[in-house]
């Protein structure tokens, strides 16, 4: 025990990420599935990007917020999926401290952020459906402007407690992420420090993150509900759902892929590997997806764009 004492967090000069614990012959595969799922996050969240800037009729604080979950979405795969690609074909499938530090630190503030942003288009919605009459002046360029500011915010101020915290640990048992990126739990495993502190720190933050974030999204569209039913119309209804029905799919996606991730209990790591996939690579894949196929706008856009780029070629 004391030998494992001695040896401290500032002697580990790198990580090694051991990934998917599969047959050799499984990584081609495993490695072509990462490659086209990274392939269609690039496509469609630049896409989406580039669909919202050259469209005026997308300049509206929905898709500004869609613009803004898109741009997060490919930044924190980007943090993810190359290095993860990488270390398919590395001998050594070492990351770096400082790459850990700041893959940990990114991953964690675009995550949050992402959080609080479809927080933000809930509030959106119901602003939008709930007092059409006050949307331009309650949800003015400003308002969404902060809005989109203060998910940032908060993301950054989550993360770097969390981040310095965990890489001030002892990591003296080993330096064998059983992971494929740098994550909360497999680094903890990894310590001989006391974790009661940072548990509760996490635990915290945990809190003070998804319940706000979860009741605004709940009470919106608690009222939505109730406005929308209120509608004499058949159509007017749908019409008016229709506008939800992304979002919330979305806020099912990434959701129900988190609540999985950490109810997975620690003793099945390759489960718990499985759920980090779907909400670090799969959300962000299926997000422009069900805003492109569900949205009649977004659509009209695309189209519109594809016929210019036909139209100039």
């Amino acid at each position: 025990m004391g030998d494992r004492e001695t040896c401290n967090h500032s002697e580990v000069t790198d990580f090694i990420l051991v990934g998917f614990r599969v047959r050799p012959e499984l990584h081609i595969l495993i490695f072509l599935l990462f490659l086209f799922v990274y392939a269609m996050i690039l496509l469609g969240n630049i896409g989406m990007i580039v669909i919202i800037i050259f469209d005026p009729r997308l300049n509206t604080p929905m898709y500004f917020f869609l613009g803004n979950l898109s741009f997060v979405d490919l930044f924190y795969s980007s943090v993810i999926a190359p290095k993860a690609m990488i270390n398919f074909w590395s001998e050594s499938k070492s990351i770096s401290y400082a790459g850990c530090v700041t893959q940990f630190f990114l991953f964690a503030l675009f995550i949050v952020t992402e959080g609080f942003l479809l927080a933000a288009m809930a509030y959106d919605r119901f602003i939008a459906i709930c007092n059409p009459l006050l949307y331009t002046v309650q949800m003015s360029t400003r308002v969404c402007v902060q809005m989109v500011a203060g998910s940032y915010f908060c993301g950054c101020i989550t993360s770097v407690p969390q981040t310095i915290m965990t890489f001030t640990l002892s990591f003296c048992a080993s330096r064998t992420i059983d992971h494929f990126y740098c994550d909360i739990r497999p680094l903890q495993r990894l310590s001989c420090s006391d974790l009661f502190t940072l548990k509760m720190v996490s635990f915290t933050f945990s809190g003070l993150i998804v319940f706000p974030t979860i009741i605004v999204i709940i009470v919106s569209y608690l009222y939505i509900v109730s406005t929308v039913l209120k509608i004499p119309s058949t159509k007017g209804r749908q019409k008016a759902f229709s506008t939800c029905s992304s979002h919330l799919g979305v806020v099912s996606v990434l959701y129900g892929a988190i609540f999985f991730m950490y109810l997975t209990p620690d003793t099945y790591p390759e489960l718990s590997k499985v759920a980090s996939l779907c909400y670090t690579l799969l959300t962000p894949m299926l997000n422009p997806l069900i805003y492109s196929l569900r949205n009649k706008d977004v659509k009209e856009a695309l189209y519109k764009l594809l016929e210019k780029k036909s139209t100039i070629l």
